[in-house]
């Protein structure tokens, strides 16, 4: 699986967040600049963030955005949902794990196909914000916030 570059700024957007959680909005630019994000696009990232529920934004001077739940209740697959719809393997998958193919009778796949995307589904809800900000996800390898797994 490949993260879209969205679903890499979302990422991204929330580790922030979670590593500030409880002291306030952070403004988008400071995000950006941290991260080496492009303000516009991550705009656009921050509002269907937004839109799902995922954080809050408050206007003004001392504005900025926030998790609108603990890093401990995010994970990874609902901040995947929230900016790409759901999480797929493969084409032919649909998030639930249902081949959505024309050769779904022919194809002697089929089975492998719908176990890694099940797979891939549990992990990523297994996975929260406070793992990735924290680096204590065991199943993402030690000694850094991602491990081995890549970069988000």
């Amino acid at each position: 699986m490949k993260l879209t570059a969205k679903e890499q700024y979302g990422l991204r957007a929330l580790a922030e967040l979670a590593q500030c959680y409880g002291s306030g909005p952070v403004s988008l630019r400071e995000i950006a600049q941290v991260q080496g994000l492009s303000l516009p696009y991550l705009e656009q990232v921050a509002l269907a963030l937004r839109n799902a529920g995922l954080v809050i934004s408050k206007r003004g001077a001392a504005g900025g955005y926030a998790l609108a739940y603990p890093p401990e209740e995010i994970t990874v697959g609902d901040a995947i949902r929230a900016l790409d719809g759901g999480i797929k393997l493969l084409p032919c998958v649909d998030g639930r794990g249902r081949i959505s193919c024309a050769r779904t009778s022919a194809c002697s796949r089929r089975d492998i196909w719908v176990a890694l995307q099940s797979h891939l589904e549990m992990l990523l809800e297994r996975v929260t914000l406070a793992d990735l900000t924290q680096g204590t996800c065991e199943m993402m390898g030690e000694g850094n916030n991602y491990g081995s797994a890549g970069t988000a």
